[in-house]
């Protein structure tokens, strides 16, 4: 048996057994002496693999809309917020406490620009 059965097969490996599995039903002879592995079994085994396999494709499907859908609400908030923003500075001015409430810095707060300090160079 596998070493770790907890990792995923390549799917080059998957291929192979199914490829193999449709051999082994051509063999009309195939009787195996233990009961655990009659192509009965191997076929109920590859038709649940199959629909798991199913199930995760449309979870995985169900999960990235879920996501999307996420993004797109996020984005919405957050332009309805910019928005919401210029009207609070259109309507209180640049200078309130309101625009101060909306994460605005007030104008009478900014730092003034000052001069850049002129670089003297050495002479000889």
């Amino acid at each position: 048996m596998a070493k770790n059965e907890t990792k995923r097969l390549r799917p080059a490996q998957i291929q192979l057994n199914k490829d193999h599995f449709a051999n082994l039903k051509q063999i009309a002879a195939y009787a195996p002496a233990n009961s655990a592995y009659t192509a009965a079994l191997i076929e109920a085994s590859e038709t649940a693999m199959n629909a798991d396999g199913t199930a995760e494709a449309q979870a995985i499907a169900t999960a990235a809309a879920a996501r999307d859908n996420a993004v797109a609400s996020e984005w919405k908030h957050h332009n309805l917020m910019l928005g919401a923003r210029d009207q609070i500075v259109a309507q209180f001015g640049r200078d309130s406490n309101e625009a101060q409430m909306v994460g605005l810095t007030k104008k009478s707060e900014r730092k003034s620009p000052g001069r850049k300090p002129t670089t003297t160079t050495p002479t000889k």
